[in-house]
């Protein structure tokens, strides 16, 4: 895994200076720390920070020039089929690396050599005779790409961070007031938008080219390209073949020149992903788990005994509350704009626990999204029912009165603002985050949008269920601009690279035409998945809710880190930025403290949002 950044211009050879360009390249060292790089002349820059994990010598460093000198490259990523690509190439390679395999690939066979990969990617190559520059992220948004683009200057880079050593886009920032609706609302901000008017996260899927002509994009892969008229239906056929392509993309991402691991949560995904390592592996392998002292959110015994019977080398790590402090004030630093998922504080310690064995680990993210895990699926094909559907203003009501804060919780599940953004508020309201009532209600004016999320999937070759558009949905958006973010940022910040085998994009178009009864049967999520787990491990070890790496930061809240709610939620901050009517948060803490803590999310909302506003010295 890998930093990358670099620029194009059309005709302003003062767009990026040479020592602009090693700003850029050297403030990405965290994510490649084992060597740096640098291609420069006055209308095109690459810059690369090497974390070296297959061919470990100096040769296969970046950038990296082609065989025959025309293109030069840089990229973030794993190609996991590199080998096979070579073999096709019908050429002597100089090192043993994927970078050097994706080169001579495009030389090639042009931009329809993306189609060819397996794996998670950001790659930059610039045609030195033609003078354009190509840019391609892969199907699935696993690495991170942002790019700027004001009509004759271009600039990209893994980090935001990396654009702001650009004088002229530091200058021209300004704050992305719908950026902040968005977050407050689903505790991310998704694609395109960032928290800034002038910088953009480079879409999933996507090429760009960049010319003397201008710039554009063009898509060679999405999600509603790979739905098809009829979905898979035979559970022994299915089975099959999810388990087949699961083995075969373990298998792919094993490979590696350092040691290796897995996390493991003890959930259903890491733990197949485990398994299969673990038998597929001839060495024994290491597992990393976190566990806390609070009961309610510590599976490190289930991880645990999940290791013992696979027979891993197992490593676990009991978080503390200073840990997380000690973590939480330098946050912002990480993620460059805010980022509410508090999930990523504990990716943070186990990351940096697991690098004093390994330079690589398997994740098992992406299950709950492809095989139906979340709690939000069942809300969708609830409230598309009736009655729920058609008398949820009185469900909404009666829930509320209950003096349960479950109930209460779930009240707010049916107060959406209409059937054409309930995917974003089922979402939104299982995070415990505002919904688009309350936040017309707390914001200033100025800063009330309408949702322009793509939540309409009525044009697919066939009819979705309402647990499929919302899986969608949180494929499109959550899985893409939270969860891989958050894995990206907590790992690299550590220089360790997490693969994540569950999102080769074989099984994500195969997973969303399965038939949504063998993903969710007889009540039971992730039905499928589990049957192919219980071929590895007993179910009774799986005869219980799911946790993951959360936190226990609502009672944190009212103890250890009240202090944050003090800090960067009184009267002064909060009416220094104007976003956020100072009332309407006094009310908001009085409940909490009072009881209500399911309200603790969108405290912490507004935490991380006023921390992000003082950090970067910014008003309204």
């Amino acid at each position: 895994m890998c930093g990358i950044t670099g620029f194009y211009t059309k005709d302003n050879p003062n767009f990026v200076s040479k020592d602009e360009l090693e700003l850029m390249t050297s403030c990405l060292a965290h994510r490649g720390p084992n060597a740096r790089g640098v291609f420069y002349t006055d209308s095109i820059g690459l810059g690369h920070q090497r974390l070296s994990i297959l061919d470990l010598s100096d040769d296969a460093n970046q950038p990296m020039e082609s065989h025959r000198m025309r293109y030069i490259c840089v990229y973030n990523g794993e190609v996991y089929n590199f080998k096979e690509i070579a073999k096709d190439l019908n050429i002597e390679l100089k090192t043993n690396t994927d970078t050097e395999v994706i080169i001579e690939a495009f030389a090639e066979w042009g931009i329809t050599f993306i189609n060819k990969l397996i794996g998670m990617f950001a790659i930059a190559i610039y045609d030195k005779q033609e003078k354009i520059l190509y840019v391609f992220r892969d199907r699935m948004g696993i690495k991170p790409l942002y790019y700027y683009w004001d009509g004759k200057n271009f600039a990209f880079g893994s980090e935001i961070k990396a654009l702001l050593q650009v004088k002229q886009i530091r200058e021209e920032r300004q704050l992305n007031n719908f950026a902040i609706y968005e977050f407050l609302h689903l505790g991310y901000i998704p694609e395109p938008n960032t928290i800034y008017t002038n910088i953009r996260k480079f879409p999933s899927g996507q090429i760009g080219i960049v010319s003397q002509n201008g710039f554009r994009l063009e898509s060679y892969w999405d999600i509603e390209g790979c739905i098809r008229r009829n979905v898979i239906t035979d559970f022994h056929e299915a089975k099959e073949r999810v388990h087949s392509l699961i083995k075969s993309s373990v298998s792919m991402t094993l490979l590696s020149n350092v040691p290796f691991g897995t996390f493991l949560s003890g959930g259903i995904d890491s733990s197949l992903v485990t398994a299969i390592a673990a038998k597929t592996h001839s060495q024994k392998i290491d597992t990393f788990s976190l566990g806390f002292n609070e009961p309610k959110f510590d599976e490190s015994k289930y991880a645990k005994q999940i290791a013992d019977y696979l027979g891993t080398n197992h490593h676990q790590y009991i978080v503390s509350v200073d840990d997380v402090k000690s973590i939480i004030l330098d946050m912002l630093d990480f993620f460059d704009e805010p980022f509410a998922d508090s999930s990523a504080i504990p990716v943070m310690l186990i990351s940096k626990f697991a690098t004093q064995k390994v330079g690589v680990v398997l994740s098992g993210d992406g299950g709950d999204e492809l095989f139906h895990g979340y709690g939000a699926y069942t809300w969708a094909k609830r409230l598309d029912k009736f009655p729920y559907k058609n008398f949820r203003n009185v469900f909404a009501t009666i829930l509320e009165l209950s003096p349960s804060n479950r109930s209460k919780r779930a009240s707010y599940l049916f107060k959406y603002k209409n059937k054409d953004t309930l995917k974003s508020h089922i979402f939104s309201q299982e995070q415990y985050f505002f919904s688009e009532k309350e936040l017309r209600k707390i914001l200033n004016p100025d800063l009330i949008f309408d949702n322009s999320l793509e939540q309409d999937y009525s044009n697919f070759v066939r009819k979705l269920t309402p647990e499929e558009a919302q899986a969608i949905f949180d494929l499109k958006y959550y899985l893409k601009d939270d969860l891989l973010v958050k894995i990206d940022r907590a790992s690299m910040r550590y220089g360790l690279e997490v693969r994540i085998p569950l999102l080769d994009h074989r099984i994500v178009e195969l997973a969303l035409n399965l038939d949504p009864k063998l993903k969710n049967s007889k009540n039971i999520p992730k039905f499928l998945l589990k049957e192919i787990l219980y071929d590895y491990l007993p179910r009774e070890f799986f005869d219980r809710p799911k946790s993951g790496f959360a936190m226990p930061l609502k009672t944190w809240l009212n103890t250890d880190l009240a202090f944050l709610i003090k800090d960067y939620l009184n009267e002064s901050v909060i009416n220094e930025f104007n976003i956020i009517e100072f009332s309407e948060v006094q009310k908001l803490i009085t409940e909490f403290k009072l009881g209500k803590d399911y309200l603790y999310n969108r405290l912490w909302l507004l935490i991380i949002l006023h921390k992000f506003l003082i950090k970067n010295k910014y008003s309204q």
